[in-house]
């Protein structure tokens, strides 16, 4: 795969039209328009939590506007001065209060699809950044409708009563975490972000989010999703939210055993045997091979085994996040569908986990359960004879063409038009191109324009920014190829219908840019 080489928007573009991928960039003045919003204090009753006063009011129009008129509604207060990051944060925390975190999944998709769809846009055309959020406006919409018809949950007031002192908020999360006492960790939690930092806060949060492979692998994507949203929306947002996430987080899915599922108390004694200095080592494909085949082949303890064995034999981390990420890929190749696109979801929420942790326990188990739930999503997969996807990696190597020429930016336009007919296909394309030189940020580009047209589901985005991300942090360049070309085997095709809603936020769009 090439790297370094100039974007090449406007031949891609021109391409892209010809195709039906989306229009031309526009400027960065057209959104200088999108300024901050003051606003007015809204009414709150009691039985509700109260978000801050400058961003209460943006919340209350979201939540109060029927949905066929919320485009409406968002395009008339972005004219007036309502900021994106406003906008953003109202969605978020709407989704927040107004939707139960549990199950963690189904209609609980609206809260933790919405850093996907601002990464996802903020990679985008300038003309193009706001899509994925008026997307999100309307899935907002359709998941409160239904929670209303479940039950009409809503996040209320904590509990002042019951906060434990400052000094003992940390502890008493963590009693709470090891008892599956929910109430207690409600208001450790709040304690806990009113007298610590945000790193501070976080680090028990996340030992919660990396121990249970419930809900398919959800809690780590809800930990991960909200710290990095309340990275885009401030800090000072973080209470409710952190509250619906330990809420999520205890959940059981009516289980009668207070027990994580997956490896996660073997992993605790595995992480006991790694390595001081086991941060540092050396880049290794052919460990990221034995990993992968040990993920195949094995179950959860074993392969979790085989990564104490590599970290202690000098091998870098990194040449085993690539060995998740290629065995989750491979898994989506054999079977696509819900259970390989969260082997990616979750492993790249793990990964995001170990980057983001300061303290070392937490990064060594992120990492081994990682490698440990590959082979829980494997055995839950209708396995249909996958192909090898560390043998890709040779068909993509770049050829000797490649260092005096490219190919042409329409192979691009030709890959998404064939996914729709042939996914092996489209992958096969997309090896073909990138081993030619092809420019990979074009692919990125055209897979992000599929997604705003033609997406119709959570899924479509969480997966994109995930695999978008890991195919760019992947440590070995020859990984990359094939773990984009997987991609293929999820990502909407050219040849799909636009979607109807998406063809009303393009046109709600283009009045707000003018």
């Amino acid at each position: 795969m090439r790297e370094g080489r100039g974007f090449r928007r406007r031949r891609f573009l021109q391409q892209a039209s010809a195709i039906g991928l989306g229009a031309g960039l526009g400027s960065w003045d057209q959104l200088a328009r999108i300024t901050p919003l003051a606003a007015a204090e809204a009414a709150v009753t009691p039985e509700m939590v109260r978000f801050r006063p400058e961003i209460e009011p943006v919340v209350r129009w979201i939540e109060e506007t029927p949905r066929d008129k919320v485009f409406e509604a968002a395009v008339s207060n972005l004219k007036h001065g309502l900021s994106y990051r406003s906008l953003l944060a109202g969605l978020f925390l709407a989704g927040i209060r107004n939707i139960k975190p549990r199950p963690v999944g189904f209609k609980f998709h609206a809260v933790m699809v919405i850093n996907s769809a601002h990464s996802l846009g903020q990679t985008a055309a300038v003309t193009e950044r706001l899509l994925p959020l008026f997307w999100a406006l309307d899935n907002f919409k359709s998941s409160q409708a239904r929670d209303i018809e479940e039950g009409d949950w809503t996040l209320g007031p904590v509990n002042e009563s019951k906060l434990p002192k400052p000094h003992q908020a940390k502890a008493e999360l963590v009693k709470a975490g090891e008892a599956w006492d929910v109430e207690a960790a409600d208001a450790a939690v709040s304690a806990l972000w009113r007298s610590a930092g945000a790193a501070e806060t976080m680090e028990p949060v996340w030992r919660l989010a990396i121990r249970d492979q419930r809900n398919i692998g959800h809690k780590p994507i809800f930990a991960a999703q909200s710290w990095r949203t309340l990275q885009a929306i401030g800090w000072e947002n973080a209470e409710p939210v952190l509250r619906s996430l330990v809420f999520g987080l205890f959940d059981l899915e009516g289980d009668a055993r207070a027990v994580p599922v997956g490896p996660y108390l073997a992993n605790l004694e595995n992480a006991k045997k790694i390595r001081e200095d086991w941060q540092v080592g050396r880049d290794d494909p052919g460990a990221t091979r034995s990993l992968l085949e040990a993920i195949r082949q094995g179950t959860a303890e074993s392969a979790s085994e085989e990564a104490v064995k590599l970290l202690n034999a000098g091998v870098a981390p990194n040449s085993l996040w690539d060995a998740v990420i290629l065995a989750s890929s491979e898994l989506l190749m054999a079977s696509p569908g819900i259970i390989a696109i969260h082997a990616t979801t979750s492993a790249n929420s793990l990964h995001y986990i170990y980057g983001a942790s300061g303290d070392d326990t937490n990064r060594r188990l992120a990492l081994l359960q990682a490698v440990g739930w590959q082979p829980l999503y494997r055995n839950r997969a209708k396995l249909k004879g996958a192909r090898a996807i560390d043998a890709m990696a040779r068909e993509s190597a770049p050829s000797a063409d490649s260092k005096t020429s490219s190919p042409p930016d329409s192979e691009v336009g030709e890959i998404f038009a064939a996914i729709n007919d042939d996914r092996g296909k489209a992958a096969a394309q997309t090896l073909d191109y990138l081993a030619k030189g092809g420019n990979p940020d074009l692919v990125f580009d055209a897979g992000r324009r599929m997604i705003f047209h033609k997406g119709r589901d959570s899924h479509d985005y969480k997966y994109g920014a995930a695999i978008f991300e890991e195919v760019l942090l992947a440590s070995s360049p020859s990984w990359r190829a094939p773990l984009l070309a997987s991609s293929m085997f999820n990502l909407p095709g050219a040849k799909s219908n636009d979607s109807p809603l998406m063809i009303r936020a393009r046109e709600a769009v283009a009045s707000v840019m003018g």
